[in-house]
């Protein structure tokens, strides 16, 4: 690999950094200049200020949050690789279900809170399956898209070679969907994380919407936006590991991107 090429990478992978602190350093400057106040808008330097010395108290609403995130995100990935699988390699499954799903997908999910609520009372359950019902749609679309664009030819070339159309789910139309599922897991990751703080904001006693609701209650702005500086990390953090196992088992399919950036 050129030297000219690794430095492309680099300056292109510092972008998001250099972009980051361009608007900090503008936010805490229109804070300063303007004297807008603290309760209102807080400066980044105070919102980093109250994250660091009140970490310890917010880093079990934390854990809460990514644990129930990351349940109620793996329950979404179950139930979208099924269904997706389903749609994508039937066409009666497709006109029986897509319609409901595009209706399901269309209700606001802070409508069916109160429901779960209803049905599992307040706590960590409700939150489980927001971040579930939120999340699990982008993946039903994206896994049936990557098995709708298997070619009929190779379909047809699979059977007259004897594979049943279980053995062409499996070994052709599944792992020729893994670039279209990984798309949908850098997606859904994110929405899997809106309805988990949906969910703590309205029924929970725990988690970064729990601190983000008493934070404003109390008028500590600056917390509150510390809550969801972190909820932010954690995302992109998430979005990055999601985004490493992409290029480790779909890698064959970013290989136009590295051969656009060698051109240049």
């Amino acid at each position: 690999m050129s030297t000219s090429l690794l430095t492309n990478r680099y300056v292109i992978k510092a972008f998001p950094v250099v972009f980051v602190l361009i608007i900090f350093i503008a936010w805490e400057l229109l804070v300063v200049l303007t004297g807008i106040k603290s309760v209102i808008l807080p400066p980044p330097s105070a919102v980093i200020y109250d994250l660091v010395t009140k970490f310890p108290l917010i880093w079990p609403h934390a854990v809460q949050t990514l644990y129930t995130t990351m349940v109620g995100f793996l329950g979404a990935i179950v139930v979208g690789v099924l269904l997706g699988a389903l749609i994508g390699s039937s066409r009666l499954a497709y006109e029986a279900f897509y319609p409901v799903l595009i209706g399901f997908s269309s209700i606001p999910k802070v409508a069916v809170v109160p429901i779960f609520v209803l049905w599992f009372g307040v706590g960590t359950i409700p939150a489980i399956l927001t971040s579930l019902v939120i999340s699990f749609f982008p993946i039903v679309v994206n896994v049936a898209t990557g098995l709708a664009t298997t070619e009929p030819e190779l379909e047809d070339v699979l059977r007259a070679l004897g594979a049943k159309k279980r053995d062409i789910l499996l070994k052709v139309g599944l792992p020729r969907a893994m670039p279209y599922f990984f798309a949908s897991l850098k997606i859904s990751v994110t929405l899997a994380f809106v309805g988990t703080v949906l969910s703590e904001t309205v029924a929970a006693n725990k988690g970064i919407g729990n601190v983000m609701m008493v934070a404003s209650a109390n008028y500590q702005t600056a917390l509150a936006f510390g809550a969801l500086l972190l909820l932010a990390i954690m995302g992109v953090i998430l979005y990055g590991v999601f985004a490493w196992l992409e290029t480790r088992f779909a890698g064959w399919s970013q290989r136009k991107n590295d051969l656009a950036l060698q051109s240049h």
